[in-house]
């Protein structure tokens, strides 16, 4: 059973910081690619971020970048999602999502159950 868990959201001042964690197990395998989104109240889910197995590709949507950072560590079967300079605006519940041939999208083989980050206004 593959399986995605988040941690790591909570309340945080505009300005501030977090560290989502995004657990896989069961793929057992490396080679998977992992996703970061979020959706807000009353909005779409968008792609915030999203890592090759390796971590050689990286990307992330224009909103974050400079101020989110994704990573992986394989040996502990864990991507990051570094989160600084936080806004009201990246207020949504943030949801990992994988597999193994993944392109980034919303057809991914494994789903999160989410972490809520709330930053308030």
């Amino acid at each position: 059973q593959r399986q995605l868990v988040e941690s790591g959201g909570g309340l945080v001042q505009p300005g501030g910081s977090l560290r989502l964690s995004c657990v896989a197990s069961g793929f057992n395998s490396d080679l998977y690619v992992v996703a970061w989104f979020r959706q807000a109240p009353g909005k779409e889910r968008e792609g915030v971020a999203c890592i090759s197995s390796s971590g050689g590709s990286i990307f992330y949507a224009d909103s974050v970048k400079g101020r989110f950072t994704i990573s992986r560590d394989n040996s502990k079967n864990t991507v990051y999602l570094q989160m600084n300079s936080l806004k009201p605006e990246d207020t949504a519940v943030y949801s990992c999502a994988g597999g193994i041939h993944y392109y980034c999208n919303e057809h991914a083989d494994v789903w999160g159950q989410g972490t809520l980050v709330t930053v308030p206004a």
